[in-house]
C-alpha cells in the first residue's frame, strides 16, 4: 500500500507527501501566501479541485486567481453563487445546471414561472454580493448514488435527479456546498465565496432542458466574474472594443458588404468593398510575379469522379455542394468545387515535364463553395462561397526545402504589410482520418520538421493529429490588434495526390519520377482575411487599401470647380478621390469623412483656390494646416505606393 507520494513542481523540484494529501495541502507546504491564493490544481495536465486527494506520483501546478485557469474556476464558482441567490430570493426554485465552458461566462438554468427581467437582475446581483461578503467556504463531498437521490429528493430538485441518471455507473459523484446551498457538480471550485471578487449578470433567455425542444422550457441567466473589479471593468472595455471593431458592423457602416437570405452565408461585396477586395488581389498578383507564380483559371463544376480520385469524396463530401446535371445519354453527378488542388493536378498532368521545368507554381483565385452548417457561419469569417489566394507548387524532392523556405519569406513579407508581427507557427501531423502509407506520412513530417528547425527566426509548436487528410502541414496563426489569434497561412506537403493523378516528370537520368505537391495559402480565404483585417484595423484601413483614399471638401459652392481640379490631380496619380459637393456645413462634411474613415480630408476655400493649396486633415487627427497641393498629392501617393501603414 502506497504511504507516500512524490509531487513534481513546475520549477523542477519534487516533494514527498503522505498519500491522500490534497492540492491545497501541497500549496500550504510551499507557503501561506500561495495557499491563500490557490483556487485549483493542474495535476498531470488536468484541472482538479484544490480539495482533491493525491493518491500517486504526479506533476502538479498550483492554480491561483491570476492564472487563466483560475479565472475559469472563479466563474464556475460564481455560477453556484448565482443559483444560491435565486433560491434565496425565490425559495423552492428547482435548478438545472451550469455550463462546461467557463472561459468567459457562466450560466444557470432554472424552472421559473416567467422570463427573468432587468429588475430581477438588480435583486439577484445584490444578493450575490451579499453571499460573496459572507465569505462562505466551498466544501466537496463524495457520495454514493442512493445518498444523492435521497438528498435531492428531500430538496425537491427533480431536475437534478434526471442529471444524476447521466452519470455513468462507477464514476465518482461529488456534491459541492457553500452555506446552505448544495449542488451536484464535478467542480472545481475556489476555497471561499470571498475569492470571487467581482460579478456581473449579462442577459437572460429561455432554454430547453438538455437543449432538446421536446423537453420543458427553463429560464437561463448568463453572467461573468473575475477576481477583481479592475479585471471585470477591463473585460467590459474589451467587449466594447470588440463591438466597435466587429467587421459585420463596420461592413454595414462603411458600405463594404451585405448578406441576404436569398444566398445564405454568401457575402455581397458593394463597390466600396470590392475596391478593397481587389486591392488584396492586386497585392498577391504583384507578389506572384516576384516569386515566380503562374495564375490559372479553372472550372467551378466537376464530375464527381474527380473528387473520388482525389480522395475528397471519401474524406470531405459532407462539406461539399453536389448537383445533378443531365446530358443526352445519362444523369451524371457533379459537384461545385470546394478547393482547387485536383484541377491543378489536371493542368500539370496535361503536358510532359522535365526536371528542368520544376518547380512549377500554379496560383488560382477561383471561387470555391463549401457547405458550412447554418449554426457556425458568421459574417465574413465563416461563409459558404469564397476565394483563396491558393497555389500549388509541383517540385522535385530536393526542391521541397528551398521552396518552403521561400514561402516563409513570402508569408512574413505579406503579414508585415498589415502589421501582423506576432505570428505563431504550428506543425500539424497525421490525423486519424488520413489516406496513404504511414511511412510516407512520417517522411513528410520529418521534412517539414527539418525545414522548421533550420530557421533561426521561427519557433514552432507541435499540433499532433491536426494535419490535412492527404499530408502534414505548417499553420500560421497571426495575432491582431486585440491579441486574438487567427489561423491564416498554411503550407501542406502532399505525396498522395501526385500518386492518385499519376503525375510525372522526367529526371536528369531519363527516368520518370513523381513530383511532390505543396499546397499553400497566405491570406487564406480572402473573405475571412477581409473580416480579420477590418477588425484588426478597426475599419481604419491604411491608405493603399482604403476605398476612398482622399476626399475634397469645398467650403462653399463657389470653389467646387477648384475642388474638382484637386480631385483630378489626385486621380491623375492613380489615387482614389471624391469631392463632397453637398451644400452642408464644413463641420458636417468633416464628420461624414471621419465616419467613412477616409484617410485624407482636403479642405478648400477661396484662399486655397487662389493660392493652389489645400488645408490637410488626417483621419482622426487635427488640421495639419494649409499646404501646397503638389506637396499633399506627393505625400498621399508615397503612402499608397509604399503600402505604408502610416498616413
Amino acid at each position: 500500500m502506497v504511504t507516500t507520494i512524490k509531487v513534481s513542481l513546475p520549477d523542477g523540484s519534487a516533494r514527498e507527501f503522505p498519500a491522500g494529501a490534497t492540492v491545497f495541502e501541497v500549496a500550504e507546504a510551499i507557503g501561506p501566501r500561495l495557499a491563500r491564493a490557490t483556487v485549483a490544481g493542474l495535476m498531470d495536465g488536468r484541472l482538479v479541485d484544490l480539495r482533491t486527494p493525491i493518491t500517486g506520483d504526479v506533476e502538479l501546478r498550483i492554480i491561483t486567481e491570476k492564472d487563466p485557469e483560475g479565472a475559469e474556476v472563479i466563474r464556475h464558482s460564481a455560477e453556484h453563487v448565482l443559483a444560491d441567490a435565486v433560491k434565496r430570493l425565490w425559495p423552492g426554485t428547482p435548478i438545472d445546471a451550469g455550463r462546461q465552458d467557463h472561459s468567459e461566462k457562466y450560466q444557470y438554468d432554472f424552472r421559473f414561472p416567467r422570463p427573468f427581467r432587468p429588475e430581477d437582475f438588480e435583486r439577484i446581483e445584490e444578493e450575490m454580493r451579499r453571499i460573496l461578503g459572507e465569505d462562505l467556504a466551498f466544501e466537496r463531498t463524495e457520495a454514493d448514488r442512493e445518498e444523492v437521490k435521497r438528498v435531492m429528493s428531500e430538496r425537491g430538485e427533480d431536475i437534478k435527479l434526471k442529471r444524476l441518471e447521466d452519470i455513468p455507473e462507477g464514476e465518482a459523484i461529488t456534491l459541492y456546498s457553500h452555506g446552505p446551498f448544495l449542488d451536484l457538480c464535478r467542480g472545481p471550485h475556489v476555497q471561499r465565496t470571498g475569492q470571487i471578487g467581482a460579478i456581473r449578470l449579462l442577459e437572460a433567455s429561455g432554454a430547453y432542458f438538455k437543449g432538446d425542444e421536446r423537453n420543458e422550457m427553463l429560464q437561463r441567466i448568463y453572467g461573468t466574474a473575475f477576481a477583481t473589479k479592475k479585471e471585470l471593468d477591463a473585460y467590459f472595455a474589451r467587449l466594447e472594443e470588440l463591438r466597435r471593431r466587429d467587421h459585420r458592423r463596420l461592413g454595414r457602416e462603411l458600405d463594404f458588404f451585405s448578406f441576404h437570405p436569398e444566398a445564405p452565408a454568401s457575402p455581397f461585396f458593394h463597390p466600396r468593398g470590392t475596391v478593397v477586395y481587389n486591392a488584396l488581389l492586386d497585392l498577391m498578383r504583384e507578389k506572384y510575379r516576384a516569386y515566380g507564380y503562374e495564375e490559372v483559371i479553372t472550372p467551378q463544376i466537376f464530375d464527381v469522379e474527380l473528387w473520388k480520385r482525389s480522395g475528397h469524396y471519401d474524406n470531405y463530401r459532407e462539406d461539399m455542394f453536389f448537383a445533378d446535371s443531365f446530358d443526352e445519354v445519362e444523369e451524371r453527378s457533379s459537384s461545385v468545387k470546394p478547393m482547387n488542388c485536383p484541377s491543378h493536378c489536371l493542368i500539370f498532368g496535361s503536358g510532359a515535364h522535365s526536371y528542368r521545368d520544376l518547380p512549377r507554381r500554379i496560383a488560382d483565385f477561383g471561387r470555391l463553395h463549401r457547405y458550412e452548417r447554418s449554426g457556425v457561419v458568421t459574417g465574413l469569417t465563416r461563409v459558404r462561397t469564397f476565394a483563396q489566394d491558393d497555389a500549388h507548387i509541383f517540385c522535385t524532392p530536393d526542391q521541397i526545402e528551398p521552396e518552403i523556405t521561400a514561402l516563409f519569406d513570402f508569408i512574413f513579407e505579406i503579414y508585415a504589410l498589415f502589421g501582423f508581427e506576432d505570428v505563431k507557427v504550428y506543425l500539424a501531423t497525421m490525423p486519424e482520418k488520413a489516406m496513404g502509407d504511414v511511412a510516407v506520412w512520417k517522411h513528410a513530417e520529418s521534412v517539414l520538421a527539418r525545414v522548421l528547425e533550420g530557421r533561426e527566426d521561427v519557433n514552432f509548436t507541435m499540433n499532433p493529429g491536426e494535419g490535412a487528410f492527404y499530408g502534414p502541414k505548417i499553420d500560421f496563426d497571426v495575432h491582431d490588434a486585440l491579441g486574438r489569434a487567427w489561423q491564416l497561412a498554411t503550407i501542406q506537403l502532399d505525396f498522395q495526390m501526385p500518386e492518385r493523378f499519376d503525375l510525372k516528370y522526367v529526371d536528369s537520368d531519363g527516368s520518370e519520377k513523381r513530383p511532390v505537391m505543396i499546397h499553400r495559402a497566405i491570406l487564406g480565404s480572402l473573405e475571412r482575411f477581409f473580416g480579420v483585417m477590418l477588425e484588426h484595423f478597426g475599419g481604419d484601413l491604411p491608405p493603399w487599401l482604403a476605398p476612398e483614399q482622399a476626399r475634397v471638401l469645398p467650403i462653399t459652392d463657389a470653389v467646387n470647380d477648384y475642388a474638382e481640379q484637386v480631385a483630378g490631380e489626385l486621380r491623375a496619380r492613380g489615387l482614389r478621390a471624391e469631392v463632397d459637393r453637398r451644400s452642408e456645413k464644413l463641420g458636417y462634411k468633416i464628420r461624414e469623412g471621419e465616419t467613412m474613415k477616409v484617410p485624407y480630408l482636403l479642405v478648400v476655400g477661396q484662399r486655397e483656390a487662389e493660392s493652389g493649396t489645400v488645408a490637410l486633415r488626417l483621419r482622426h487627427r487635427r488640421d495639419e494646416g494649409v499646404q501646397p497641393l503638389e506637396t499633399v498629392v506627393d505625400r498621399i501617393e508615397r503612402a499608397v505606393s509604399t503600402r505604408s501603414l502610416e498616413l
